[in-house]
């Protein structure tokens, strides 16, 4: 008789029966007590379980839906859905830490956590852990509420680490962000040349802030499909570095064709943030690359490309576009770089005076609603790092700051030990966007909005994968190309 898993057919058959008999008992309870409720839960099972599996046998898999779901969170919380599609991403994060211990149980792999990224931000977490502890925290609650997205996203990176086996699938998801960034571009593009659409003016429109914040110099400031125009501006530039590090590989020309073409359209859409440190962030990549790759021909397109930006610097107009962009070189001029320095000259004697910070979360929403009267609740940070020294206090800031300077050295390090110039291409793509968030990370808060803080875990892995591709010699030059 033939056998299923070991089971006679008959036994196997009755067994099936069963379980399809009980499971639609189960989704007639569901419907009957839930009514439309309980349909819509079921079908989001019957989606949500399929994800699951998939994203615990195949990693890659799930990452590409992760980086969809990280690009598309903002414009569809847009359009009015209200399912908590943060607690969603969060979710998706666990499945992958799930799959991580899994495959680690399976098969241990202690080596490829050796590194100094991995050091470094495992002490970077355990340092946020203990702050839950900060005696000068104003609310527990803050913290709990803050850990859960900063400590999980953080965890990505030994994901990444551990669950991308080859160059192919780091191209996958490579080309994922390519291709969520072009549609951004054009989708800002949409907005600036044919408007917003209705959801969108609801929302702009909703909040008499909001409105004010978007609409300066009697242009709208464009977002896209993100959460606001600085994480849109930001998306878009380490984008075209990411283009302008992997157009010095040895690709087809109708690649690097390709390649130039999304860099130059994210740039052009960019202008449309009205991100005035957005526009800084593309002459220091530039200048980055222009150091690592230090040769005649790099001097000469950095000679020519300092005259045409200097140019346009100067150059009399009276587009409010062009206008904006030469601000941006102009700071004692902007109003708001102005106030962003007296705040952050009044808030430099506590940040002083307390070495631990005021605790996680106690600026911004969480500081608001859960300690209102303090006197950190309604400080407005504007800046990556001074938020960090505020609610993490100076040593917070040192061990951040660390982290950072830890990606960005063995990234450099990286890149001048790889020989083949394929590898060498993707690793100067990751320095260039490290850099760029890196500095963009002082004017603004460059890496807690999601695509880029998903980013930046993700970037700094392939600085270390990159480099074990290289050594393990897994990779042939003639394939590379693919």
């Amino acid at each position: 008789m033939q056998k299923y898993y070991g089971l006679k057919a008959k036994q196997f058959d009755i067994g099936l029966f069963s379980a399809l008999l009980v499971g639609m008992l189960f989704i007639a309870v569901v419907i009957a007590k839930l009514a439309l409720t309980g349909a819509v839960l079921i079908l989001g099972l019957c989606v949500a379980l399929p994800i699951v599996l998939l994203t615990l046998r195949f990693p890659v898999v799930g990452m590409v839906l992760y980086l969809v779901g990280a690009n598309l969170i903002m414009w569809v919380y847009r359009m009015g859905v209200s399912f908590p599609l943060g607690t969603l991403m969060d979710a998706f994060e666990g499945i992958f830490i799930l799959g991580l211990l899994l495959s680690f149980k399976q098969s241990p792999q202690w080596e490829k956590f050796k590194n100094p990224i991995s050091t470094a931000i495992f002490v970077w977490i355990a340092y946020i852990l203990i702050e839950a502890f900060n005696p000068t925290a104003e609310s527990r609650l803050a913290w709990l509420y803050t850990v859960r997205s900063v400590a999980l996203i953080m965890l990505m990176f030994f994901v990444f680490l551990y669950q991308i086996k080859d160059l192919a699938q780091i191209q996958i998801l490579i080309k994922t962000w390519m291709a969520f960034s072009l549609f951004a571009a054009l989708y800002a593009l949409k907005q600036e040349f044919i408007g917003f659409a209705d959801f969108e003016e609801k929302y702009i429109h909703a909040d008499p802030n909001l409105e004010m914040l978007l609409f300066q110099a009697g242009q709208w400031r464009k977002f896209s499909i993100f959460s606001d125009p600085v994480s849109f501006s930001y998306n878009m530039v380490i984008t075209s570095l990411l283009c302008l590090g992997l157009l010095t590989g040895p690709l087809p020309a109708k690649k690097k064709i390709w390649l130039a073409l999304v860099g130059l359209i994210c740039l052009w859409a960019m202008l449309y943030s009205g991100t005035r440190s957005a526009f800084a962030l593309v002459p220091a990549g530039g200048l980055m690359m222009l150091l690592l790759k230090l040769n005649r021909q790099m001097i000469l397109l950095g000679i020519v490309g300092a005259l045409l930006f200097i140019g346009l610097v100067f150059a009399p107009t009276s587009n409010p576009i062009i206008n904006r962009f030469q601000s941006a070189f102009r700071p004692s001029e902007d109003a708001s770089f102005n106030l962003r320095k007296m705040n952050q000259k009044k808030i430099q004697p506590y940040i002083q005076s307390h070495p631990l910070g005021g605790g996680l979360g106690a600026t911004g929403i969480w500081g608001q609603r859960f300690s209102p009267h303090s006197y950190l609740a309604n400080f407005p940070p504007d800046s990556g790092y001074v938020r960090v020294a505020v609610e993490l206090g100076w040593v917070g800031l040192i061990l951040f700051s660390t982290l950072i300077l830890t990606i960005l050295w063995t990234g450099i390090k990286n890149y001048f030990s790889i020989k083949d110039p394929l590898l060498r291409s993707y690793c100067l793509a990751m320095v260039l966007v490290i850099f760029a968030l890196h500095i963009g990370n002082y004017p603004q808060e460059a890496l807690v909005q999601f695509p880029s803080s998903v980013y930046f875990y993700l970037v700094a892995a392939i600085i270390v994968l990159l480099k074990r591709l290289y050594d393990e010699g897994m990779i042939q030059s003639s394939a590379l190309k693919r």
